[in-house]
């Protein structure tokens, strides 16, 4: 009786029941029941409806083998889940995919690791469904957290770890894939789920033993590696969800990357940082790189109190993300980029000086050490405005040149970009070299169609202002970015080194005929450039670097903008220079001298050859071979040797040891120049430049005493009277020689108006008008007082103000205004 009970009651259960019974056989190492199984499968292919309760059952199944660790049993609940998910696609599958999902949480919160794995692959099978309608409750907050902790096992057994870590991770990507098919997909792309999921993948990434092996383009690496390596199944997955994100989710993928490099602590050294950026700028799509980049620079920001490797493995990191995107869209972070990294320069500065300051007077390891750091991070920051100004297009890196110029302190400017008010003067020496090096690798490779395009006025003065600075320093690097600028043939590298060339065709230099543009442009600013190479040559500190690099600018002008009114100048320039040596006006060292005089050597050498005038290149020829016998410290190849005997003076060499203006003009006018302008001798402008440059200009060395007070000693004048004697009533007598030497300067006058250029009669007359300008303003700073005030009026003595109140009673009216 009792047996025909249990029949009847096992006879009165539901259908979908008794079938999902019949799959599971009584020895669970048998496996599923297959016959049973089509059964099952048919019947709910048949009826959609009754899928919730067949997932339903199955699931409370599989919760009470779970509980008593029937795992055979537990496999094949999950393989017939398996197979029911693969069959149905009918819209009732919904309701049994939560039931499926809710059986997978069961596994994956288990704590026997075949249960994790068998999980992760029943879900992975799932996230490759893809389903007819958007399932708008559906949430997977707790795989992303289940399988971002996977992804972190520190199980002892090193096996079963790395099996559970690969099985977090397909999980993870299992979840992207899932979520960015799915309508719903922004929801992954919440920073609580990215703050685990890219961490997680960084933190197995990490374990790669060979970095540089696939920071490029997506490898493909094969099926049994990408399934047994952690590290490159983290790789690729991480590649995978970059190449999904999209413009509004870009930064919540990348902003979990720094924080987990600052958590580790992966900044210095940089190599994984590097290797991670590497990843995500290639695995992104192009339009979104400037994205990364201000995420780069938003943390530097952030970071820019930390020590200064930080720092410099950040603006590394910068760099290599700038190499790969300056190929394509950079978007309008152009400015924003050489904003930034000017603005981190000055900061390193700030704090290299502010660390000598603090160890003045003792010198410690730790100080050096902190200024050879913040010296790295200079460099790196120098190194990334190059890199990232030499790729960009031509009208663009333009630009750049005049906001980096435009940031570069000078001496004595009122308003300036940077703020290098409280560095001093070593500080904005510095800034001044850091933003030069900057400007010289942005410039380096431009080739401009013209030289006004190169060099534009609003560009062009700023430059040449160091060129006047009393540092050399400061003023080869003004030559150097000069040079980047001008050689549009690239034949600076021909001309390196300063000697006597035998034979310049040997060079096979390369030029074009000079357009109409650049015969403007030297008209325009060629007394300019002119001046700053004459004034350059007359510094005490210059050493051979300085002389090669004035060389340089000399060889390049004649190449690439000189027709024969150039050349013509360009003599006179020579000459001038010659004269700089012989007469020593600024009391140059020896070695300055000789350095001069081996420079116009060289130069005329070279030019002689470009212009091809036989008579020019034998005088020159000639020259040079004299001083080759008799004073060999007059050529580049002797002057510039370690060890040189100089002269004690030059008075007493012979005529044939110089470069003589009659013999050029000569050798030149048969040859159909036009050598009027070569007997006047060369003018250098004067200009403000040189108060902002801090270098005395002609102006500062004229004064004059201007003595209005009365009562002056008569002993002043007396001591001012010159004495006669037997000579001074010769010379007073003998006025033949004095009108002689009237007639020479009025016919001097008169050859320099009908022959010189305008700009250099313009700049004299200029020079002129300044100079009586200022000595009439001193005239009446000291003549014309205020009239008395009751208020008072300032007086300046040693530098302090003072104001004197005169009582109205004590003043003096005029007659016209008492009554």
């Amino acid at each position: 009786m009792p047996g025909r009970v249990c029949c009847c009651c096992a006879a009165l259960r539901p259908r979908y029941k008794r079938l999902v019974d019949n799959i599971f056989p009584e020895d669970p190492k048998d496996g599923l029941v297959k016959a049973d199984m089509e059964k099952l499968t048919f019947y709910a292919v048949s009826a959609p409806e009754k899928l919730d309760r067949i997932g339903a059952y199955l699931a409370e199944r599989l919760s009470r083998d779970v509980v008593r660790h029937r795992y055979g049993y537990v496999l094949i609940a999950m393989e017939a889940l398996d197979q029911l998910l693969m069959a149905c696609h009918s819209q009732s599958i919904k309701p049994f995919v939560e039931s499926f999902l809710h059986m997978v949480a069961k596994l994956l919160e288990s704590g026997e690791p075949k249960l994790q794995v068998l999980g992760t692959n029943s879900f992975v099978k799932f996230a490759n469904i893809e389903e007819d309608t958007p399932s708008y409750h559906r949430r997977y907050d707790f795989f992303v957290s289940r399988f971002s902790a996977m992804c972190h096992s520190c199980d002892h057994d090193p096996e079963t770890q790395t099996e559970i870590r690969i099985a977090g991770i397909r999980g993870i990507q299992g979840v992207v894939r899932k979520t960015v098919n799915d309508e719903l997909r922004a929801t992954i792309w919440e920073p609580q789920h990215m703050d685990k999921i890219v961490p997680s993948l960084l933190f197995n990434m990490q374990k790669i033993d060979d970095i540089d092996s696939r920071v490029g383009p997506p490898s493909s690496p094969t099926g049994g590696e990408k399934e047994e390596n952690p590290a490159v199944l983290a790789e690729n997955c991480f590649r995978e969800l970059l190449g999904r994100a999209t413009y509004g989710n870009m930064n919540n993928a990348v902003r979990p990357v720094f924080a987990h490099l600052d958590h580790h602590r992966l900044w210095d050294p940089n190599e994984f940082a590097v290797s991670c950026f590497k990843i995500i700028m290639y695995s992104i799509q192009a339009q979104y790189s400037h994205h990364v980049i201000q995420e780069i620079l938003g943390h530097l920001d952030v970071r820019k109190r930390d020590s200064p490797r930080v720092r410099a493995g950040i603006i590394q990191v910068l760099l290599e993300a700038v190499a790969i995107a300056a190929k394509g869209s950079i978007g309008p972070t152009v400015l924003e980029v050489f904003n930034t990294l000017l603005k981190h320069l000055r900061i390193s500065v700030d704090f290299e000086l502010g660390d000598r300051r603090s160890s003045a007077g003792s010198a410690t390891f730790s100080t050096s050490s902190k200024e050879s750091d913040e010296r790295i991070v200079q460099n790196a920051i120098i190194q990334t405005i190059g890199f990232f100004g030499s790729n960009l297009p031509d009208y663009q890196r333009s630009e750049i040149m005049m906001f980096i110029m435009g940031k570069v302190p000078v001496f004595g400017a009122a308003s300036q970009s940077l703020d290098t008010s409280h560095l001093g003067d070593l500080g904005t020496r510095r800034i001044q070299i850091m933003l030069l090096r900057s400007l010289l690798m942005v410039t380096s490779g431009y080739k401009a169609t013209t030289i006004t395009n190169a060099l534009p006025p609003p560009f062009l003065d700023p430059l040449l202002s160091p060129s006047l600075m009393e540092d050399s320093e400061l003023r080869q690097l003004v030559l150097e970015i000069l040079h980047n600028l001008i050689d549009r043939h690239d034949n600076r590298a021909k001309l390196r080194g300063i000697r006597i060339i035998p034979d310049v065709s040997d060079l096979k230099i390369k030029r074009d005929k000079i357009s109409r543009q650049d015969v403007s442009f030297m008209k325009k600013h060629g007394q300019q450039l002119y001046r700053h190479i004459y004034l350059g040559c007359k510094e005490e500190d210059n050493v051979q670097k300085n002389f090669e690099l004035l060389f340089t600018s000399l060889a390049l002008t004649t190449i690439e903008l000189a027709n024969e009114e150039v050349v013509i100048d360009l003599i006179r320039l020579a000459i001038a220079l010659q004269d700089i040596a012989i007469i020593n006006e600024d009391n140059l060292p020896m070695f300055n001298r000789c350095g001069v005089m081996a420079l116009v050597a060289a130069y005329l050498n070279f030019l002689s050859q470009m212009i091809a005038v036989p008579a020019f290149c034998q005088h020159v020829t000639k020259v040079i071979e004299t001083r080759s016998v008799e004073a060999s410290y007059f050529l580049p190849e002797t002057i510039f040797k370690d060890k040189c005997n100089l002269p004690k003076s030059l008075e007493k060499h012979e005529k044939d040891l110089f470069f003589l203006t009659n013999k050029i003009a000569e050798s030149l006018g048969g040859s159909g120049y036009s050598v009027e302008r070569l007997s006047v001798p060369y003018v250098p402008q004067v200009t403000d430049e040189d108060r902002l440059s801090r270098r005395k200009s002609i102006v500062d060395t004229v004064s004059i005493q201007v003595d209005i007070l009365p009562g002056n000693n008569t002993e002043d004048k007396i001591d001012n009277t010159e004495e006669i004697t037997f000579e001074a009533l010769k010379k007073a007598i003998d006025n033949n020689g004095l009108e002689e030497q009237e007639k020479e300067k009025r016919r001097l006058v008169i050859e320099k108006f009908q022959k010189a250029p305008f700009e250099e009669i313009a700049a004299q007359c200029e020079t002129k008008a300044n100079l009586l300008h200022d000595r009439l303003a001193q005239i009446l700073e000291l003549t014309i007082r205020p009239p008395p005030s009751p208020s008072g009026t300032m007086t300046i003595t040693a530098g302090h103000a003072h104001y004197q109140s005169v009582p109205v009673y004590e003043m003096k009216f005029p007659d016209l205004c008492v009554y």
